[in-house]
């Protein structure tokens, strides 16, 4: 596959969002309220971008106050009585289709971040009735794959986890939805899928010798290049803990499951950094200990 064939596929990125999780003995595991899609190539960056909020079905008996808190804690739809949701399941998924203008029958790949694969494919088929036949991948892999055409061999796990986990362009313009922007909530399920867009196009488009555009990345990012150091914002410890919380980490009040088997998410990058931590203490003590064994010596022959 050359360079060219591989900068000009078009991929989407989707993100559906709920009113929070229900538990797993409920036949009603999510609430589905706004949904999010990006269509993008490396070569033109974000080329257009689908957005809804949808009326959401209402929660089972004794699960309102789980779900609004859940809401409230991070994209803060409101269950019921918002203005914006006029659109339901059906209508929803038909313009999604026409978003994506399937060619001659075949539908492209949808990706999405693997620990938000399970919700979002039952949220598929929940507004499909029956069994949604849109393929959905996961992004990590995607990445993994595009680097490995460019470099013929795999970048590591974490790598990828970092490349993907940033909030550099949390409060970007023309990033979030206009509801979402409008009242300063990071929480947007265009919003992730952007931020998806711009992490690809930061991370590999200048591999595959492509100039960023304002398509690839903001405005206020474009030139930026490799001035600004997105670790140096991860590992700012309290923002990063307060944005897990209510920005990109918003989906952990919908748990995120992986692909079709749910498991809790881990973040690569607040790990190592647990990691170094950890080990650093470990060395202090034992110089410490060191120093003492030392001072006892010195006692004895004393």
């Amino acid at each position: 596959v050359t360079c060219g064939a591989v900068i000009a596929d078009i991929f989407y990125f989707l993100n559906i969002y709920s009113h929070g999780k229900l538990p797993s003995y409920c036949e009603q595991r999510f609430l589905p309220c706004e949904i999010g899609c990006v269509k993008y190539s490396l070569q033109d960056g974000i080329m257009a971008d689908f957005h809804h909020f949808i009326d959401p079905e209402e929660p089972p008996r004794g699960f309102r106050y789980h779900c609004q808190a859940a809401s409230d804690g991070t994209h803060r739809i409101p269950i019921s009585g918002f203005h914006l949701s006029r659109t339901c399941y059906a209508v929803v998924l038909r313009e999604l289709l026409e978003f994506v203008q399937p060619v001659r029958g075949v539908w492209p790949h949808f990706y999405c971040r693997s620990d938000d694969r399970f919700r979002i494919n039952w949220c598929l088929n929940r507004m499909a009735s029956i069994e949604s036949h849109l393929e959905l991948l996961a992004v990590e892999d995607l990445v993994t794959e595009l680097y490995r055409k460019k470099h013929q061999k795999e970048p590591s796990k974490t790598w990828v986890c970092k490349e993907l986990d940033v909030f550099l362009w949390d409060f970007s313009s023309n990033t979030r939805c206009k509801w979402h922007e409008e009242n300063d909530i990071l929480c947007c399920a265009l919003a992730s899928c952007k931020k998806i867009a711009y992490c690809i196009s930061r991370s590999l488009a200048s591999v595959y010798g492509v100039s960023l555009t304002a398509a690839h990345l903001p405005l206020q990012d474009s030139d930026c290049g490799e001035s600004r150091n997105t670790k140096m914002v991860i590992l700012d410890a309290g923002r990063f803990q307060k944005m897990k919380a209510q920005g990109s980490g918003c989906d952990r009040h919908f748990a995120s499951p992986s692909q079709d088997q749910e498991s809790v998410p881990a973040n690569c990058e607040f790990e190592t950094f647990t990691f170094v931590r950890v080990k650093g203490y470990l060395n202090l003590i034992q110089l410490l200990l060191f120093k003492i064994s030392g001072f006892r010596c010195c006692l004895s022959v004393a």
